[in-house]
């Protein structure tokens, strides 16, 4: 065994004779670049505006956790209330322009507190799971007879035209290539059941939404299959008729879609705070790279409410941790960053 192993299980066990170890930590969200200012004038209150980025800071992580049918019951929050959330707080950067105090905050919340807040109201937040999408529209005019894919479609010219930074979902657009232009006119008539693989595929991209958009003179249908990691899904929606020329509305459709496929991606990444399920895992202390790399991903998931570690010796370490979910989803969940377990003992043992 070398240095450092030695040295690895000598602190672990100094900390062991001092006091119960423990890994729980202090989880938090941190939102930052909330950019607010106000007139240098008579009745100037840098508190004051610090208060209103932590109310625009909140209102962020709110818009990222909650799906937007639920955002109207964490609006208009008490001031004390938002600020028994917040661990702690940064100013990164501040600068006076034209006798106007321009200030950047970052903010983080104590990801404990904001769950308790959620789950009083009766509301299940999502992971903060960024993920990239391949986004296709199509265009079928039904009035001309005619489909719109790369030329002419205001949609693809304009889908990733303004940047949301409360959105989840960042989307890649395909390239204009003649052979999948010829081929989507060939399933033409056939095009809702068309599955698009040949095309998807070659963008090696997990995760794409093909959007079909049913055009005629009273309103716009839209078919949205959606595939997450080769789990397929089917959204229906509609929309009266709306003039795609007409910037503000083609930009109001695009708003509201996006909504629509922030809310799906949110239902396929919901915590169930109500359920804490406990768990315990055995490891061999003698493999502290592992351990390492498993406290780290620990730390990285939101559906881990704590963990510790509860016993250890010169063969194995014991962690105890409360997971918001099923055993099924926790071990597709960690199979995923490749961790893999034995189950068949009330101590699940890591491999």
């Amino acid at each position: 065994m070398n240095y450092h192993k030695h040295l690895y299980i000598f602190f672990l066990t100094l900390a062991l004779s001092l006091s119960f170890f423990s890994t729980s930590k202090a989880k938090e969200f941190f939102i930052n670049g909330i950019e607010i200012q106000e007139k240098l004038e008579n009745d100037f209150n840098k508190e004051n505006l610090i208060n209103k980025g932590f109310k625009e800071a909140f209102d962020e992580l709110m818009n990222k956790l909650v799906q937007s049918k639920n955002l109207n019951l964490v609006k208009d929050n008490n001031l004390n209330e938002i600020k028994s959330m917040i661990e702690t707080f940064t100013i990164e950067e501040e600068k006076f322009i034209n006798k106007t105090y321009n200030l950047k905050l970052g903010v983080s919340f104590d990801k404990k507190k904001v769950f308790d807040y959620l789950e009083a109201k009766n509301i299940f937040p999502t992971e903060i799971k960024e993920e990239i999408f391949l986004f296709f529209p199509i265009i079928l005019d039904q009035v001309n007879n005619d489909i719109l894919v790369y030329s002419n479609n205001l949609l693809y010219d304009k889908w990733n035209s303004e940047d949301h930074k409360n959105f989840l979902i960042n989307y890649i657009l395909p390239t204009e290539d003649l052979e999948d232009l010829n081929l989507i006119r060939e399933n033409y008539s056939e095009i809702e059941n068309y599955d698009f693989e040949n095309i998807i595929k070659k963008y090696s991209i997990d995760n794409s939404i093909v959007a079909i958009f049913f055009k005629d003179e009273k309103e716009i249908k839209i078919l949205s299959k959606i595939i997450v990691k080769n789990e397929k899904f089917i959204k229906s929606n509609s929309f009266n008729n709306i003039n795609f020329k007409d910037e503000i509305e083609l930009k109001k459709l695009i708003n509201e879609l996006k909504i629509i496929y922030e809310d799906f991606w949110k239902q396929q990444n919901l915590i169930n705070t109500s359920i804490k399920l406990p768990i315990s895992i055995q490891l061999d202390s003698k493999n502290y790279d592992l351990s390492s790399t498993f406290e780290k991903a620990l730390d990285e998931m939101d559906l881990i409410g704590n963990f510790s570690i509860i016993s250890f010796n010169k063969d194995f370490i014991v962690y105890e941790l409360t997971f918001n979910g099923t055993p099924k989803n926790f071990i597709n969940i960690m199979k995923e960053k490749n961790f893999n377990f034995d189950t068949q003992n009330k101590v699940w043992i890591l491999k």
